[in-house]
């Protein structure tokens, strides 16, 4: 598999640094090119013709948002917007956008956002458009799962997209992670957001297919590979995409009890 060519942006020299630098230790990607403002970036996207673009958005002359809108639909980039201010989150996944963080950007993080983008890469290159390949495996991922949403919960979730709304069916969604003001539901090949709050998802999610995990994340159970020690009675979970989610000490008990661990598997059993 060839490395991802990847270009930054960012109009903050101590941005681009710390990207670059956060890129020197992810394998399966490289660098080819930087851009520090909006016209800057469109070029240097259309001579180099990069496999992902990592994309602030709040930039002098033109913003990333419009970058991003004005790239050809049928050649375009993948690309993760970057970015400081969680406004900006459903203008950018009106542009599909495979990812979306906020700064301060946390390497695991980014390294997530990246294979995200490389498997919506291979996907779209395989078979058209990524989207409509998720929702033929999401469909066949629900069609095979015997655990369907229990009665008066919902099997789907419906976020903003280019041209209207996008239905994203549970079975889809590996993890839920919080961004202030919205949540962002991450599947196998991109992400959405949606304006909602932890607890009205809590309501509306069987926590036998999303359990909550953490007062910023739910993860689905199945989407486990491991399960972390952190400390005394703390717990991190890592799933099939690289995350790592760290449970909070009130939903440890709970999250023990879906795996069927009990007791935990680092602690000593009684004498």
């Amino acid at each position: 598999m060839s490395d991802l060519r990847v270009v930054l942006v960012d109009d903050e020299p101590l941005g681009l640094e710390r990207l670059r630098a956060a890129f020197e230790g992810l394998a399966g990607a490289t660098v080819v090119g930087v851009a520090a403002d909006g016209l800057e970036a469109a070029g240097v996207i259309a001579a180099l013709k990069p496999d992902l673009v990592i994309l602030d958005i709040q930039m002098p002359g033109q913003d990333g948002i419009a970058v991003a809108a004005g790239l050809d639909a049928g050649s375009a980039p993948e690309v993760v917007f970057v970015t400081a201010f969680d406004h900006y989150a459903p203008a950018a996944f009106e542009v599909e956008a495979a990812d979306y963080l906020l700064k301060p950007v946390k390497f695991e993080r980014l390294r997530v956002a990246v294979d995200r983008a490389r498997r919506r890469r291979e996907l779209r290159d395989r078979a058209g458009r990524a989207a409509e390949l998720e929702s033929v495996l999401a469909s066949l991922k629900a069609a095979q799962r015997p655990d369907a949403p229990a009665a008066g919960y919902d099997d789907e979730l419906w976020a903003p997209g280019r041209n209207g709304i996008v239905r994203v069916p549970v079975a889809a969604i590996d993890w839920i992670e919080a961004a202030r003001d919205y949540v962002l539901l991450h599947t196998s090949v991109r992400s959405h957001i949606l304006r909602a709050t932890m607890a009205s998802l809590e309501k509306r999610l069987d926590p036998r297919q999303m359990l909550r995990v953490h007062r910023s994340a739910f993860v689905r159970p199945d989407a486990i590979t491991a399960l972390q020690r952190l400390g005394k009675g703390l717990y991190a979970v890592v799933l099939r995409d690289g995350a790592v989610v760290q449970v909070g000490p009130t939903y440890a008990e709970d999250l023990l009890a879906a795996l069927r661990l009990d007791p935990p598997p680092f602690e000593a059993a009684p004498a």
